[in-house]
């Protein structure tokens, strides 16, 4: 037996997220029944983030065990011939048996983007969030620096999270405009339910000068979902990439 880690990318349009459900097609089942289909036996697949319906990524991480002989580095190669065209692997190779995605310590990064303009472009529909009110970068920059570090995130937690904590370390935020695209890009040693999209939602309200960047530690302060801003569309984040430390 041995342990192989993947790095996954996806479209998660078509997707009712990572996780296996019984009523919805995931990347996780759709993983896990093409791996079983490819090595003849029982696969079942662990990922590092579980993403929601409609939510992107470009390096997930998932590891399986599996009694296969075939090299860790060519099981990519034999899986994106049988994966449908909207998941792709990125690298396999074989880790360390006790090598857990979810419980190694690691930092995630995400980007949400707004496509901020005065019309749709219909070929970022599937990839963005539009929205056509002007918003301040700089305004929405500043009001981000109340939220790097470590602090009680209860106020950007999705209703439904079952979590011991909701205490989180923010390492980094950067906004920053690329043309019409707003890009918030977040980084953090681990996010709550719906966090990122509640950030970003929030940040739409500062950006549009509903709030001044100020108004950023009050709601992180209140420890209240309802003091902050609606959770922005999923299908405006990405998750970019997983660094594992050792």
């Amino acid at each position: 037996m041995k342990r192989i880690g993947l790095v996954v990318a996806y479209d998660g349009t078509n997707y009712c997220g990572w996780q296996t459900q019984p009523n919805g097609i995931t990347v996780q089942g759709v993983l896990n029944d093409t791996l079983s289909n490819l090595l003849g036996e029982k696969i079942e697949t662990i990922g590092a983030s579980r993403t929601d319906a409609g939510v992107h990524a470009l390096g997930n991480v998932a590891v399986f065990d599996t009694n296969t002989r075939i090299p860790g580095e060519k099981i990519s190669y034999a899986l994106n011939q049988r994966l449908p065209e909207d998941i792709r692997i990125q690298m396999s190779e074989e880790v360390e048996p006790d090598f857990h995605p979810r419980y190694c310590d690691s930092e995630k990064t995400y980007e949400y983007r707004i496509l901020n303009r005065k019309f749709p472009v219909p070929t970022e529909r599937l990839y963005s969030y539009f929205y056509h009110y002007k918003l301040d970068v700089d305004k929405m920059r500043e009001a981000t620096s109340y939220l790097i570090g470590r602090h009680d995130f209860a106020s950007f937690c999705g209703s439904g999270a079952q979590v011991k904590t909701t205490i989180r370390t923010v390492t980094g935020i950067e906004v920053f405009r690329d043309g019409d695209i707003v890009i918030i890009r977040v980084s953090g040693t681990g996010f709550l339910y719906n966090m990122v999209r509640i950030i970003s939602g929030t940040l739409i309200e500062i950006g549009n000068g509903q709030y001044p960047p100020e108004r950023m530690q009050k709601i992180l302060d209140a420890k209240d979902r309802s003091a902050a801003g609606p959770t922005a569309p999923a299908q405006g984040l990405t998750l970019m990439g997983i660094q594992f430390f050792d």
